[in-house]
Parts: C-alpha cells; sequence; structure tokens
C-alpha cells in the first residue's frame, strides 16, 4: 500500500515543529497530528497588578468557574493551578494509559504540547555533556543556532554564566531586571573579587522570551502576566511555530488525532489513529514520535512489544524562598515574572566528585500569595499575614541537580499502558542539604537570607525534564536508539523528543532536544531528497 506522507510527525510540541521545518522546507508531504486540546480564553492585556487590585470578577481566572485551581491545590506546579492552563493538561494520562507510583508524570495533548505553560529556561550543552552522543558535538551547533535564532533567547550579557549556557552568540540583550534582583547582582559582582575562589556563580537567565519585537511577535512590556499567558507572545510557545508551519502548501496538520499504535510494514510505516470514536491507519515513509517523553515511551515499547523495564531520567528540584532586607518596605512594580536571574553552585557527592546544580530567581509580584505559605514555618493563616509584609522584599528560586539522580522504571503493561515508578538515588537528600548549605551562604553575601524552612525537595518528577528513556547509543540495544533516532528493530521509526536523550543533566534541556530535532529532520530531509530522486531517475 503506497505511504500517504513522506512523513508522520506525533505531536506538535517544541521537537516536532523544530523537526517538521526542515522536512517541508526540503519540499516533503509532511503531516503532524496531535490531541487538538486547545486554549479556551485569551491572555488578558491589563498588567497583573492592576488587574488584581481592580478586577471585580478575578474569581474567574485565579480560581475559575469550575474551582480548577482548587481542584488541584496538590498539583506540584503552580502552573497546573491556573486555569487558563488546564487545557495543556487535560485528559492526559487517562487518554494516553499512563499510571504511577511515587512519580509525579505530567504531559500535553495540546496544540504547542508542554511549551504553553514553561519556564522557558535555555541552554546550550558543553562537549563534555553531550559526550554520551553517539555523534560529533559540531553536528548540533548549526541546530543550536538555526532553534535558537527562530524561537527568540534574551539574557546576552558578559558575566559569569556566559559560558555555562553558550548562548550569547544568538541571544539578544536581558529583559530589563527588576529592583530587587538588580541589587543582588550588584551585590555579588562586588562580593566576588573577595571570594575568587568561590563556589557559586550568579548571572542573567538565558529565556525563550523576547526582549526585542520579532517577527510579529513583541518584546516583553513587564506586565507580569507570564505565569498566566503572554498577551504580546513574548515568550515561545511551540504553537507559534505551527502557525508558520501551517502556511507551508506540503504540511497537513490534524488536531483531535490520539495515536494508539505505531506501525511498520516493510517499507512503509505508520500511526493507527482514534478520531471520531473511529480508527483509521494513515502510512508514510518515515514516523517521527515527538509526543513527549511519556507518550513517546508507551508507543515505542508497545511498537517493539518490549514488556520489560525501562530506565528513565529527571531531575531532582527544590524550591526555596529568598528575603532581602534592605527591599524591606518597596512597592510592588510590574516586572518580568519569569527567571531573571540563574546561578550554579557545585556539590561533593558520595565518591567526591563534584556535581553541578543549576537554579533560577524569580520576581514574586506575578504569583498569588497562596502560592508561597507552604514555604514558611507556620500555618497558612498566619503565613498569609506574614507575606503580605515580606513578600514585596522577597524573591522565589529553584535548584536542580542532574538527572542521574532520579530512577524512573518505565514498564508497559498488558493492556497496553504505561506504569512509571520513580524514586531519588541514594544520596539526593545529602546533596540537597549540602545544596541547601552552600546557598544559605552565598545568597547572605548577596544581601539574602534564606526563609528557613523554605527549602523543599519536590517528588520525583516534580521537575517535568524527562528524559533518556530510549537513549541514542552508538551501539543500541533493544529499546535504545541510534544516532538519527530510529528504534533498534524499526529503522523507520524515529524517536526525537526527550526520551532519545543519552543523559539529562541539570540544564533545561528543550533547546537541546529543539536542537537534536532539527538535527534529525536535516539528515531525514537529505535521505528522503536523494531516494525520491533515485526513484525518478529510475522512471
Amino acid at each position: 500500500m503506497p505511504a500517504d506522507f513522506d512523513v508522520i510527525i506525533v505531536g506538535s510540541g517544541p521537537a516536532g515543529v523544530s523537526a517538521a521545518f526542515p522536512l517541508v522546507e526540503a519540499g516533503l508531504k509532511v503531516m503532524m497530528i496531535d490531541g487538538g486540546e486547545s486554549r479556551k480564553q485569551n491572555p488578558f492585556a491589563e498588567p497583573y497588578l492592576s488587574k488584581r487590585a481592580l478586577d471585580p470578577k478575578q474569581a474567574e481566572w485565579m480560581i475559575g468557574r469550575d474551582f480548577h485551581s482548587l481542584k488541584n491545590m496538590n498539583a506540584q506546579s503552580p502552573k497546573m493551578r491556573i486555569p487558563a492552563h488546564g487545557y495543556v493538561f487535560n485528559n492526559f494520562a487517562h487518554t494516553n494509559k499512563i499510571t504511577s507510583d511515587s512519580f509525579v508524570s505530567i504531559g500535553s495533548m495540546a496544540q504547542g504540547g508542554l511549551s504553553n505553560a514553561w519556564g522557558c529556561g535555555v541552554a546550550r550543552l558543553s562537549p563534555q555533556e553531550l559526550a554520551d552522543f553517539p555523534f560529533p558535538f559540531s553536528d548540533l551547533t548549526s541546530s543550536y543556532s538555526t532553534v535558537a535564532r527562530r524561537m527568540g533567547i534574551s539574557g546576552a550579557n558578559q558575566d559569569d554564566l556566559s559560558d555555562y549556557f553558550g548562548l550569547d552568540e544568538w541571544a539578544d540583550a536581558p529583559i530589563k531586571i527588576d529592583a530587587i534582583q538588580g541589587l543582588m547582582l550588584k551585590r555579588y559582582e562586588s562580593a566576588r573579587l573577595s571570594n575568587p575562589n568561590w563556589n557559586f556563580s550568579l548571572g542573567r537567565a538565558r529565556v525563550a522570551a523576547l526582549s526585542q519585537n520579532r517577527s510579529g511577535r513583541h518584546a516583553c512590556n513587564l506586565s507580569g502576566n507570564c505565569l498566566w499567558g503572554c498577551h504580546q507572545q513574548s515568550l515561545y510557545s511551540a504553537s507559534i511555530d505551527l502557525e508558520t508551519l501551517k502556511r507551508f502548501h506540503n504540511f497537513t496538520y490534524r488536531s483531535g488525532y490520539i495515536v494508539e499504535n505505531v506501525i511498520e510494514n516493510g517499507q512503509s510505516s505508520g500511526v493507527q489513529v482514534a478520531v471520531n470514536n473511529t480508527t483509521e491507519t494513515i502510512l508514510a515513509t518515515k514516523v517521527l514520535l515527538a509526543a513527549g517523553t511519556l507518550s513517546t515511551t508507551r508507543l515505542a515499547l508497545r511498537a517493539l512489544k518490549i514488556d520489560q523495564s525501562v530506565s528513565m531520567q529527571a531531575c531532582p528540584v527544590a524550591a526555596f524562598m529568598l528575603w532581602i532586607p534592605r527591599a524591606l518596605g518597596q512597592q510592588s512594580s510590574p516586572a518580568f515574572a519569569l527567571a531573571q536571574l540563574a546561578f550554579t553552585t557545585r556539590i561533593l557527592n558520595n565518591n567526591n566528585q563534584h556535581i553541578s546544580g543549576l537554579g533560577s530567581l524569580f520576581n514574586c509580584s506575578g504569583i498569588p500569595i497562596s502560592e508561597f505559605t507552604p514555604y514558611l514555618p507556620m500555618t497558612s493563616r498566619y503565613g498569609i499575614d506574614l507575606l503580605k509584609t515580606l513578600l514585596r522584599s522577597c524573591v522565589v528560586g529553584n535548584f536542580y541537580l542532574p538527572g542521574y539522580y532520579t530512577q524512573i522504571k518505565a514498564t508497559l503493561n498488558s493492556s497496553g499502558g504505561l506504569k512509571l515508578n520513580g524514586q531519588f538515588r541514594e544520596g539526593v537528600d545529602d546533596l540537597m542539604k549540602q545544596g541547601r548549605l552552600q546557598l544559605s551562604q552565598a545568597f547572605r553575601k548577596v544581601g539574602a537570607l534564606l526563609m528557613p524552612g523554605s527549602f523543599k525537595l519536590g517528588k520525583p518528577g516534580a521537575d517535568l525534564h524527562y528524559g533518556s528513556s530510549l537513549p541514542m547509543r552508538a551501539n543500541p540495544a533493544p529499546g535504545e536508539t541510534n544516532a538519527k533516532g530510529s528504534l533498534v528493530g524499526m529503522q523507520n521509526i524515529h524517536v526525537i523528543d526527550g526520551a532519545s536523550l543519552p543523559s539529562v543533566t541539570e540544564k533545561s534541556h528543550t533547546l537541546t532536544i529543539m536542537a537534536n530535532a532539527d538535527r534529525i529532520g536535516k539528515i531525514i530531509a537529505l535521505e528522503l531528497k536523494a531516494a525520491l530522486q533515485t526513484k525518478a531517475n529510475y522512471q
């Protein structure tokens, strides 16, 4: 049976759109499918602080008409309590037959995937961090450039994190820093002069958010609405790229398609989808799995008929709150509500090896007070009273360790569902305790005090930095992939999202996933174009 398309891409998130561009630009016939969940209301344009002060109907978007935020009080991320973001996470686990034990499993069936509600943190992996990848470091460089320039990155600054993030050649200037974090940065620049061997670096965060207008999108206007949705489209979402792809005559997009199986039959591959209460089979020469690590893992294991557990990684993450006494009494002002500052520190593991940890700092003005009370050593009732006074002089932060330190087992059950079991490896508690002490000392030198009892370790999987379940290897075994993301035993099924990463570092992995998907898309485009040309020559 002839193929309907040259390539089918499952998923419209960052990986899917990144692979799609080189394929459609090469003239290939590409189909992209996803679950089709979409935003039900437009982001509001008014600044967050004004909206909170003046909107008499703010309960509708703060809590939701269906009490969305209250129903999700136990969710690990505040983004999951935002009513407007409900569509991002709706029905994911049930539809994809994913269950979990001691692990936070989150995914999306929305147009653009989880990039509709992410923190926009970006980083480039160093040659050392790419050592386990089965291709030369240089192979990814051009793809990093392509993706970074397309999505729009800000934060370029000659600071102590320039080399660590490795993005300044493609990034615009930083978004304006708020007064509190600006004060901390100045104190750091002064303090480091008297601490030449300081095991702590602070600088501007590199984020996929615009500080300059770009291609119809607008630079951040400091509205503070980052958590609620960006009216300016300053924050990158793969849904923006999806709209661009729809302009190509050789690109077909179908929403509301739930992939049940991935199949390979001779020279063609395909997907069996559920749509409008029927099952449909769509064929292509190649199928690219970009449905998110969890969904992609389930589909791949089902296609391969692997019933043994496979390992997966995720980053242990802690959250904390800092109080800056010198800022006490200052008024709240509109500010960029995602990461403005980032920091790194190194801690020793049980083998006396240095482990790198990464964190970011956030302005508090665009986040409801209720999100902060769990980080105070008192009940919510008294915590809210305290925060009314202190919050304007506080910032919140997170701290990530490499994904190796979370061990997840993913197992396909008899009904085709995926069961996830996660736990931290031995030593994580000690590493986090050591990190807390080092950060407390470091932040004290820049005029910030770690709030007692606020440094809290999240559950396994709370970071959402999932990956490495179907890792690329130079000599892949069953259940692994090669340098092109091809599954062993199914050469026309390619894994292009986080599942294919050989390892997960403490850095945000979204940009690397996108760059790798772009790299694989370019390889497949060349191969298919050559095959089509050869076929034409014989006809």
